[in-house]
């Protein structure tokens, strides 16, 4: 999965409108980093160091946080169609964004605000789970986030109804779409130590994971604190979803198909679902981005293609589960 990781970086960095031969990526990572052989021509290095690189390394990281996100869900909530956005982190990040894009507020304050609308609005379901005491912890969760993404839904759908159609209506729509056109090298700088902060959490504590799938009650008997732990998870995936939204747009399916695809090929321990869920989110999400920019003379939404890729292989992973049963 690492080979296939590093073999995607290297097309990713070699196609697109100015084609660079994939022995002069390599020459150019070798003198940048190493001080290896000569400089290359001054517009092959602007167009890898200073376009490509931000990119791809934000659709790695993109697609790292968003399918061990998804896999932590599904294995806290014992549920493999759980996806990160289940508990409103998507639609309360799209809701801020939108609200700064509306008020006219500059790109930087567009991903800080959605950023911070992700948490706001997972700390709502967190609040309505607390108040809600009388029913199983999980199944509330799941039921609020439903609740209140449609709440946040209904506020995105009421500022684009009253968005400039020629201005606003326009920017909110493609960044609700995802993508991956405007990251700079500024913005990974914000992101990364976010992005690493939700990710170091489950990597410390996947070992846990595997007690807490198995439920509530034979976990605690095997002294795991469930409800810390549960929290915990809560707010590492949060934070890894809010981040990877806020910086590229709401991107669907890879939390959701990429932790079943992991599955397929390395089972259902979490110890080594989880790195094998990192690694081919990152190839999934790049390979995705390559695509969105080189199918069609104009660069496409990466959320449709995400899709488009995503749902086949969701109803295959459905259909061979339906037929080993």
């Amino acid at each position: 999965m690492l080979v296939l990781l590093l073999a995607m970086m290297l097309l990713a960095f070699s196609v697109g409108q100015f084609p660079i031969a994939p022995s002069t990526v390599l020459k150019v990572a070798g003198w940048r980093l190493f001080g290896i052989g000569q400089p290359s021509p001054a517009a092959v290095e602007a167009a890898l160091w200073n376009i490509r690189l931000p990119r791809v390394l934000a659709a790695v990281l993109i697609g790292a946080a968003l399918s061990s996100a998804g896999a932590a869900y599904q294995a806290m909530f014992r549920n493999p169609l759980v996806s990160p956005d289940i508990l409103g982190v998507s639609a309360g990040a799209g809701l801020g964004a939108a609200l700064a894009i509306f008020f006219g507020l500059p790109m930087l304050l567009v991903q800080g605000i959605a950023f911070l609308g992700g948490l706001i609005a997972v700390a709502m379901v967190c609040v309505v789970a607390a108040l809600v005491r009388r029913h199983e912890p999980t199944l509330v969760l799941v039921l609020a986030g439903v609740a209140v993404s449609a709440l946040l839904g209904a506020g995105i759908s009421l500022l684009k109804l009253l968005a400039d159609p020629y201005t606003q209506l326009p920017t909110i729509t493609f960044w609700l779409l995802g993508g991956l056109n405007t990251i700079v090298g500024s913005d990974l700088l914000t992101a990364t130590p976010l992005l690493v902060a939700g990710l170091l959490p489950l990597v410390l504590l996947r070992w846990r994971i595997n007690l807490l799938s198995l439920g509530d009650e034979e976990a605690a008997s095997l002294g795991i604190a469930v409800a810390p732990m549960r929290w915990t998870l809560i707010a590492a995936a949060t934070l890894c979803t809010a981040a990877a939204v806020s910086l590229a747009g709401i991107i669907g399916w890879v939390g959701l198909v990429v932790p079943h695809i992991a599955r397929l090929l390395v089972g259902p321990d979490f110890r080594q679902l989880l790195p094998a869920s990192l690694l081919l989110g990152g190839s999934f999400l790049l390979a995705a981005d390559t695509l969105a920019r080189t199918l069609a003379p104009i660069e496409l939404p990466l959320g449709i293609l995400t899709a488009f890729v995503g749902v086949p292989c969701f109803l295959l992973v459905l259909a061979r589960h339906g037929a080993e049963r």
